[in-house]
Order: C-alpha cells, then structure tokens, then sequence
C-alpha cells in the first residue's frame, strides 16, 4: 500500500464527518425518500403534491383538485383549500411558503391541531419534489392576495412575491423532475388515473379533474378524466367487481369510529374462486397488509361462522369449515384514518398498529351481524358460497399434496423437462420459463449452464381466472413451474400462502415470443403468479425478458432493434448513402428463429440483456386488469380492446 493511501486512512476525523445540508441529502440519497428514480419514483412525485391538497379535502377546506400532464411532461396540481400560509415564520425568519417549499418535515400535517390525519408515506412532503425538480413554481391564492416564488433544484430564485389581488383561494404546484435524478422521464397517464381514481373513492364528495395535455383523442379534444363518487368505499367495490358476476345484488357498507380510529368497509361476494382484498392507511395503499386486514378477517371469519351455525346452514357441508372458506369470491376494501400510523414488513407498507386489529375487529364485527339479521337471502348465499368453497378447497388440498409430494423413484422430483443449472445458490441462480420446445432447445445451448437453468413450456397454460383451484394443480405446466421453483403452499400463519423458504431461484424470467401467442402465453403466466405466488412478485423476483424485434444487417455490420423507432433510426443509421433499401431487414416472430448465441447475446446475457421487473404498484388497479382481462365477462373486455386497439401492433 503506497503511503498516500496509509496518510488518507490514518486522517479519518471530524472533518470527514459530512453533514448534507436541507434538501441536499434528498438529491444525495432520492431513492431514501421516494422508493427509487425509476419510473415508481417519477409518479411518486405526483401523490407527494397531491397529498397535500387530499389533506386539506380531509381537512374540510377543499372539495377540487386538478392534476394537468403538461406537454414537455411537467406536472400541474391545483386545489381550492386555504392555500399555504405565506406570512413571516418566527423561528426560520422567513416566509412559511418557502419553509414548507425548502425545509424536509415541516408542514401542517405535524401539528395535530391542524390535520387530525394526513396521508404522505414519509412526510417529506412537497420540499422532496422541490429537491427532485430542475424548474418548481408554486402560486398560492390566500387573503385575497396572490402570491408566488420559484425554485431551481430546490433553491429559491427570488423571495416571495405579491403578484394580484383574487377572491380566490388554493394552491399551484407546477413541477419538472429533474432528468439528472431520474431514470425515467414520461409520466403514464394510465398509472396516474388510477391513483386519482382510487383517491376519489377513497374521499367521497372530492372531485378531482386529470388532463393531459401531450395527447389529443379522436374527437380532437385533450386527454382528461373526471374523478367523483358520492357512494365512496361502496362504489369502489362496484367497479372492482364490474369484470365479475355479484353474489348478492349490493355491497354491504360499513363506517363508525372507535377509539379515534375512524374505520370504513366496503365488501361484496361474486362467484369466483380468489379473494380480493384491498386496504388503505390515511389513503396509502397497505399492499402487505397489516392489523386492519387482521382484524377485518377475525371479524368476517367469527362472525359469518357464527350466524351459519345458529342458522343450521353448515349441516350440509360434509367437511369442517375454515376461516380462508369465508373468503372465497370477497372482494373488500378497507380505509382506516390513523394518527400515528407504524409501518412495517420488505416495503414499509404493513400497518403496524396493534390498537386498529381490535377498532376494526369491533366495527366489522357489529354492523356485519346486524346486516345479515335482517337480509336473511343475501346471508344464505354467502353462506352456500362458503360450503362450496370448503368442498373445493379439501379437492385443492389433496391435489396440491400430490404436486409437492416428491416421487422416490424420480430422486430430485424435478421435472423431466427442466435443463438446471450447475449453483446451488438461490440469490445468484436464474430461470427462464421459456414458450415451446424449439426455443427452449436454443435456450438450453446458449445458457451459462453455472447460474442459469431453463423450463420449457408445452402451449398455453391453463386460465386460472376462470379455475377452480384443484384443477389448477393438476394442469401439467403448473406443476411443472412449482415443482422446478421448489416451492410449496402453507405457512405458520396461513395454509394457502406461498412458502419460498426452499425458492431455488430469485429470478424468475418470462420468456416468449413477440407474437400475439407470446403476449397472450405471457399473460397467463402473469395471472397465475399474481393470484397463486403474490409474494414472489412483492419480492422482487419475476421479470419479463425482452428478446429484439429486429435484425438489422448491411454488409458485415449487424444490429438489434427492439422496437418500430428503434428499426427507422438505426436503419437511416446504417444507410448513410441514403438507400435504405440496401439494409436487410428481417423480423423474428418467435425466439426458435434465433440461433443459440444469438439468443444469449441479445436476451441472456446479464452484460447486454434487457429485462423487465414485474411489480404491484396498486393491488385493487392489477385485479381489476386480470379480472376484467381473463374473467368470465366479456363486455368490459371488449371495452378495453376497442380503447387500446390504436396501440396494437399487430402482424397480418
């Protein structure tokens, strides 16, 4: 080691100890504080602003908020609320608009006085979108005057200023992420309705208006949402449930407060096999669940037991009843408002708060006994719904034992057709679950055969939207997925919950064709992950692979394309002469066109490969996809089709 190493060691002292100043350590570390610079990061940007006028709406100030895309992809987001405070801060010596504006944690949302709950994960609040934006203005009408003030990277430009007088009142956020932080810079409308959507159901009487001014439609006018429920937790149940067939004609509705935890459910049954239950903190998405889901299924599960014992209605069931039985085709959401809400669990989106089990427990408890008093028809078919669920599940039960037992004559009991890889270590180990036997063929030559194993699929696996669960586990492919996995079903806490303790690898890679067949073989593959292996997305494991869509060849130079811009730029690229039809251009269709290093070097290859990483970003916005796009009804599908046909790219 050279002394000027030894000198830089022996001078570790106070000096070396870096304390990032404001808004410098969100800059620093942005994925601390927004998740990360992805396109998740980009989008939570959004909710941190929107937040703030949902808090006033909670607040009672404010009843309309308007979201604006604007066209080089900044975003607007207006309310009519009290509007931020502008006057001197005594302790900061500065106006309060630019301490909310530049000062991490500091905001009504501290002073219980202010705002009895209030969403914002973090509490970092606007001054991180302040820290995250090249360009941020904000314009607040309050006492009838109008005032505003500008930041660059978080660093006002001038101080606050009077502009006009108004008999207005609200606040104007208008912000450009910056593209030196973020990876990602094209906001998605789809991802951003949802949200508001959500958000509207979630505040019931808040109208909130989306527009995008970077799209027009067909009748010439800007892309734009309205956003309005009056019924609340009740309507958002309604639309969830819009792909499937309802069990009882109404959702059942309950709202009280117990403990200064106000507690609202909303839940219906429909005639499908999986459970969809959604569930919201201070309107933060809980995907892990927690202690009001806890206390929701406590409640649901004593309480329906109870009413179909004393009703004699579980005489015919010839098999002992479960709690899971009572959640078989339920749909729910559940929003409690928490003063001081703990977040635990991989994603800090598990509610922690041992108080809200026993608010929930209580509230559900009461008000769903009461309900099935006096609809004595809707309670008998719940309960005829529970007994056939009790029948499936042992059916289920036994053919999920038969997938896991392990056969001694087959040794390992993997299957036949797996080609595994040589490591035996889960976290440096990758497989590719590939469509048909010639590109797995391909897929097994071009492998790094230490870390990467391959598993063909035969055809299109089975929907298992539309299956019951036994026959999900006698469907060949599946068994196949779970066997080679090395997964099973049941843990300490639930009986049908994914156990990954023995997952062989932590990656998981879809692998088809770029055909319509693909897309299609994909999305069933997608369905079963979401509905049977939800925490082996929520953990990060599954990926699509994104094998090219061209090749490009003119004399001894040869290029990938993955999509239709990429194609038209690289061959104007490689024509300079101007003869564009000198370029040979050939289309793959299917991933066996592709020789085995030509698949290695273009889908698998961990130096050059592109792939996708599945996540949830909102439970209740993917169930309702995969409901509406591999369930039983077919008008709302059709729906889609015709919205997003202009986006298909289909081969003739």
């Amino acid at each position: 080691m050279s002394d000027k190493k030894e000198n830089k060691k022996e001078n570790y002292s106070a000096d070396n100890i870096q304390v990032l100043e404001g808004l410098e350590a969100v800059r620093k570390r942005p994925a601390m504080y927004i998740g990360d610079v992805g396109v998740k990061g980009l989008h939570h940007l959004v909710w941190e602003v929107v937040d703030n006028s949902i808090d006033e709406a909670l607040a009672g100030h404010c009843d309309t908020i308007n979201v604006t895309i604007n066209e080089n992809n900044s975003i607007t987001v207006s309310d009519n609320g009290r509007g931020i405070p502008t006057d001197m801060h005594h302790k900061e010596k500065r106006s309060a608009l630019e301490v909310v504006m530049t000062v991490l944690h500091a905001g009504g949302k501290f002073d219980k006085d202010t705002y009895k709950v209030s969403g914002g994960l973090h509490g970092v609040g606007v001054s991180c979108v302040n820290a995250l934006s090249e360009d941020l203005k904000v314009t607040v009408h309050r006492g009838g005057k109008i005032y505003e003030q500008e930041y660059k990277i978080g660093v006002p430009q001038v101080d606050v200023k009077e502009i006009g007088e108004t008999d207005l009142t609200g606040t104007t956020v208008t912000f450009l992420p910056d593209k030196n932080i973020f990876t990602h810079s094209v906001y998605n409308y789809d991802t951003v309705a949802s949200r508001l959507r959500e958000l509207s159901y979630l505040n019931a009487g808040i109208t909130i208006f989306l527009k995008d001014l970077r799209e027009k439609g067909e009748d010439g006018e800007f892309l734009q949402d309205k956003f309005h429920s009056e019924g609340g937790l009740k309507e958002f149940v309604v639309f969830l449930d819009s792909t499937r067939e309802k069990l009882i004609p109404e959702p059942i509705y309950m709202d009280g407060e117990k403990g200064d935890i106000p507690v609202q459910v909303a839940l219906s049954y429909n005639t499908s096999y999986s459970e969809n239950v959604v569930s919201y903190v201070n309107n933060i998405n809980t995907i892990e669940g927690g202690t009001h889901v806890s206390g929701f299924r406590r409640a649901l599960t004593r309480t329906l037991k109870s009413y179909a014992d004393k009703s004699g209605l579980l005489e015919k069931a010839k098999v002992e009843i479960a709690g899971d039985d009572f959640r078989e085709g339920l749909t729910a959401v559940i929003s409690v408002k928490v003063q001081e809400p703990q977040f635990e669990g991989q994603t800090k989106t598990k509610l922690g708060n041992s108080e809200v089990m026993g608010a929930v427990d209580t509230c559900v408890s009461d008000m769903l006994n009461e309900y099935l008093e006096e609809n004595p028809k809707q309670a008998k078919q719940i309960v005829s719904k529970v007994v056939l669920a009790a029948q499936a599940r042992h059916a289920a039960r036994k053919a999920r034992e038969m997938v896991q037992r392990k056969n001694v004559l087959s040794g390992t009991g993997l299957p036949g057709k797996l080609a595994d890889c040589s490591n035996n270590d889960p976290t440096a180990c990758e497989i590719y679950l590939v469509e048909g036997d010639s590109a797995g063929g391909s897929a097994k030559q071009g492998r790094d055969r230490n870390f990467q194993a391959i598993l063909p699929l035969r055809g299109k696996i089975l929907n298992v939207e539309k299956a019951q669960e036994h026959r999900i586990y006698e469907n060949e492919e599946i068994k196949n997925m779970i066997t080679a996995l090395g997964v099973s079903f049941g843990t300490e806490d639930d009986p049908k919950e994914l156990n990954m303790t023995k997952l062989r690898y932590h990656k998981v890679v879809i692998m088809t064709d770029a055909d319509v067949d693909g897309s299609h073989i994909r999305t069933l593959i997608l369905t079963f992950f979401f509905r049977y292996m939800k925490s082996l997305i929520e953990s990060g494991y599954l990926y699509i692979a994104l094998p090219p869509l061209y090749l490009l060849k003119k004399g001894k130079q040869e290029r990938y394309c993955w999509s239709e811009e990429d194609r038209e730029r690289t061959i104007n690229e490689l024509a300079k002469d101007g003869k564009v039809d000198s370029v040979g251009v050939q289309r793959y269709k299917g991933l066996g066109e592709m020789n085995p290093e030509q698949l290695w070097t273009t889908t698998m290859d961990p130096e050059r490969r592109s792939l996708k990483k599945v996540t949830i970003e909102s439970a209740a916005a993917a169930d309702h996809l995969f409901s509406m796009l591999m369930g039983d009804e077919v008008a709302p599908r059709r729906e889609f089709i015709e919205k997003h046909a202009k986006y298909a790219k289909v081969d003739i």
